[in-house]
């Protein structure tokens, strides 16, 4: 399939450009594209880091999406929210997203395939069917996944332009003095370790609100709401702000005995319905694991 799109500003990389034209695209997907010769100006291959001019006209060439191979695995799923277009399910702590190297099934995707009998959108390739946005294996909460590709772009749309509500609850370490507070901070790729993440001046924008729930002595509870949605975003920006997730060691949290991973519950899940555009919210209460963590932290303080 061939696509076209006419350029209107000046200075913008082309891989900003396209992904922002096809939001149903990942960027690093666009800039597979560019790399493979797929994306020309003039009948030529442009290179991604291609600054645009007013007027261009760049076809895109997007390959026939392969077969989904992800097998299907009858896995229980707490399904929140459930219709022909999309699938809202609270994913539990411990649980891969997709298929990777080291986790080949067992994973939401391969839970996804047989409770929706294959009927899942085909945008993002053989081993990530369905899914818009992912959360980390040892966060817990609510995961949005589409049935078909119309639906698939139309929440990939909402997520870049900030209309898809995500709401987390967190217990950090310390005593966050402030009731409330915004981090304004970019994120990217941690240069001395590549499996962190890292508050980065190149990094992408990246923006966490947070409020305080509860205090208790030594410990806070959190909830957060992102406006953006990067890579550890909520583990990064609460540990530069010197209150790191508890149990995520990653990062500089406290290891707390009963809990693997990071204290972290997606609670709140709110999008436009991709057909109907009417407000869709689901909720998961928490979950065992974080209860007990605030039973054993005692009395909140006054």
């Amino acid at each position: 399939m061939n696509r076209e799109f006419v350029t209107e500003d000046a200075g913008v990389r082309l891989d900003v450009f396209l992904s922002h034209a096809m939001p149903e695209m990942t960027r690093s997907a666009v800039q597979q594209l560019l790399e493979d010769g797929r994306v020309t100006l003039r009948g030529k291959p442009v290179k991604k880091n291609r600054k645009t001019a007013p007027g261009e006209v760049y076809s895109v060439e997007i390959p026939e999406p392969r077969g989904i191979s992800a097998v299907p695995e009858e896995i229980p799923l707490d399904v929140r929210y459930e219709d022909g277009d999309v699938i809202v399910v609270n994913k539990p702590r411990g649980m891969v997203v997709h298929p990777a190297p080291g986790h080949p099934d067992g994973t939401l995707v391969n839970a996804l395939l047989h409770h929706c009998a294959g009927s899942l959108s085909g945008i993002n390739g053989e081993i990530r069917p369905g899914i818009v946005h992912r959360i980390d294996k040892d966060t817990s909460g609510l995961l949005v996944a589409a049935k078909n590709d119309a639906a698939h772009r139309y929440l990939a749309a909402r997520l870049k332009t900030h209309e898809i509500a995500r709401v987390y609850e967190a217990v950090v370490t310390g005593r966050l003095r402030e009731n409330a507070g915004t981090v304004d901070a970019p994120i990217g790729r941690d240069p001395k370790n590549r499996l962190r993440m890292a508050v980065r001046p190149e990094g992408r924008p990246a923006v966490t609100h947070w409020e305080v729930v509860a205090r208790y002595p030594g410990y806070t509870h959190v909830r957060c709401r992102l406006e953006t949605g990067r890579t550890h975003q909520i583990r990064v920006h609460m540990a530069s702000l010197g209150h790191p997730i508890l149990g995520d060691t990653v990062y500089g949290g406290k290891r707390e005995k009963g809990l693997e991973g990071q204290c972290l519950h997606a609670r709140v899940l709110e999008f436009p319905h991709p057909r109907t555009g009417e407000t869709v919210r689901v909720e998961a209460p928490l979950p065992e694991y974080f209860t007990q963590v605030l039973a054993r932290l005692g009395q909140p303080e006054e």
